[in-house]
């Protein structure tokens, strides 16, 4: 996702992308960072079934395909994807992605060695925020705005395994990465720029003492290189003039160690602690009287307690989690706003009740945090910082998941209130109620296969006394494979309603005198697309 609100489909991840593990990421010593109420580890697939796919409708293409060799021992892959397309509002995006992705595996006695990599460009004419609930000709306040955006990761991990307790990782990876951004918030046209390359890596060491009692130690190390981070303004002949201008460089060295161990046969515990020691050089190129280079540092304690019902117990697991997280502050300084500190904390507390009854899941979850204040948003109208919170976030989450033969249904309901803490009032744009549930059903009569979605996401306040609108959104798919499961055929749909990216601008439209605040978002539209795939293996 990039841009404003705006979101590209990944047609790569199901084929790609193996498993996905969600947590709190204040709770896991793994995770740093930025990782406060979410961290995701992507487990990507060993092997693809080599295939070709290509979907498409009357506004937009893609073309897709993956290739494994044909040793079943060789874990290897390549995937490639091209999309073009113009999206479903008037303005049209002339969008173009090419995406390249591949892994291989060695394996050296008890060494398992993995390489990965990603190739990406994209570049699209962004519509942009509109007025919500009101005619824009084209959809666009500006027809000028795009997002070009390339990038480079490529990565390699060594797992050794020199007996059945112990396990040595090394990973390292480098990441290059460019982005131009052009939009337009009803102030005239701006543009946002960066290059950067990231380069790091990560030493893990797992012991298992004894089968209720293991030991993980371990480092991580980046060095991330923003250069050229620059915001402009156009001036009324087009040019653009620069706004802010800096050159960053951030590193990171964060060792972390948790031991994970059992208290008889109900009690669970994880304890750990990480270090985060962050230097961050700031060259401000337009006031250099704002640049500075300062070092950080934070000890994060984070622990989960568990209680284990025994397996024929009519009562739930119950799971308590403490944490400690952080994330990196916007160094660069707008007129009038002082240095900043590098590093915004946070606490989070949990409550999980989870049950499992045959094919059927049951979670429920409460979750507390508490992030200080901040200056971490930059305005793009004026390049200056914005101070956030102090702020609380408290949060219910109840999910239900049953699993049939040929199926599965699951219902998720989360409620959340945020608020300044200083004012009591509810952070702008921050979600209160989003309902969603998906089902799946792979045995229909004519051998059709069936998805479908449904979410609803409640409005949210804006601030300065605005309010949104509701999204809600209705995705469904119907598949019907045919020779013997090598080729498939498919309808796909999205009917939708509101307005993603809502926030409040002050614009002005040709029809109005004078600008004033008002709420804008991207509209969403409904659409149909087809697609066809073909396996070259079973």
């Amino acid at each position: 996702a990039h841009g404003n609100g705006y979101a590209d489909p990944n047609f790569l991840i199901p084929p790609a992308i193996e498993g996905v593990t969600v947590d709190g990421g204040a709770f896991d010593v793994r995770q740093g960072n930025n990782s406060v109420d979410l961290a995701a580890s992507y487990v990507p697939r060993q092997r693809l079934n080599s295939f070709i796919q290509l979907t498409g409708d009357y506004r937009d293409a893609d073309v897709m395909a993956g290739w494994s060799p044909s040793n079943p021992k060789t874990n290897a892959w390549i995937a490639m994807e091209a999309g073009f397309g113009n999206g479903f509002l008037e303005r049209l995006e002339h969008r173009q992605q090419y995406k390249l992705n591949g892994l291989r595996q060695f394996i050296f006695g008890r060494h398992e060695l993995t390489v990965f990599g990603i190739g990406y460009y994209g570049f699209s004419y962004v519509p942009g925020l509109i007025p919500i609930n009101v005619p824009v000709p084209g959809d666009t306040i500006d027809n000028r705005q795009l997002d070009r955006t390339h990038t480079g990761l490529f990565v390699a991990t060594d797992n050794w395994k020199p007996s059945d307790r112990t396990q040595f990782s090394v990973s390292g990876f480098f990441r290059n990465y460019a982005l131009a951004l052009r939009s337009d918030f009803g102030e005239g046209l701006i543009q946002q720029s960066e290059s950067r390359n990231v380069i790091g890596g990560e030493a893990t060491y797992i012991q298992k003492v004894r089968p209720s009692f293991s030991l993980l130690a371990g480092v991580d190390l980046r060095r991330d290189a923003p250069r050229n981070l620059d915001l402009k303004h156009a001036d009324d002949a087009g040019i653009f003039q620069p706004v802010t201008s800096n050159n960053l460089t951030l590193s990171f060295v964060e060792p972390f160690v948790s031991v994970d161990g059992s208290i008889g046969k109900h009690v669970h515990y994880d304890l750990g602690v990480r270090q985060e020691q962050v230097w961050m050089d700031n060259q401000d190129i337009i006031n250099p009287q704002n640049s500075f280079n300062k070092l950080a540092t934070l000890t994060l304690p984070k622990g989960t307690l568990t209680l284990l019902p025994s397996d024929r117990s009519y009562l739930p697991m119950v799971a308590f989690s403490y944490g400690e997280a952080f994330h990196t502050e916007d160094p660069r300084i707008g007129t009038g706003t002082g240095e900043p500190t590098l590093l915004s904390p946070s606490h989070a507390y949990q409550l999980v009740f989870s049950k499992v009854v045959k094919q059927t899941q049951l979670y429920v979850t409460l979750r507390r945090v508490s992030n200080s204040q901040e200056l971490a948003k930059i305005d793009p109208d004026t390049g200056l910082q914005e101070s956030i919170g102090p702020s609380l976030n408290k949060v219910l989450a109840v999910s239900f998941q049953r699993n049939f033969t040929h199926g599965a249904v699951y219902v998720s309901y989360s409620q959340a209130d945020a608020r300044d803490t200083q004012t009591g009032e509810p952070v702008p744009e921050a979600p209160r109620t989003i309902w969603d549930s998906v089902a799946s059903e792979n045995k229909l009569p004519l051998h059709l296969q069936l998805r479908g979605e449904f979410e609803y996401v409640k409005a949210k306040p804006l601030g300065d006394g605005f309010t949104g609108v509701p999204v809600r959104e209705i995705r469904g798919a119907v598949l019907r494979p045919f020779l013997d499961n090598r080729m498939s055929m498919g309808a796909n749909f999205l009917l939708a309603s509101g307005y993603t990216g809502q926030t409040t601008e002050i614009l002005a439209l040709p029809t109005d005198s004078v600008p004033f605040e008002r709420v804008v978002g991207v509209p969403l539209k409904s659409y149909v697309s087809l697609s066809w795939t073909y396996y070259f293996n079973k």
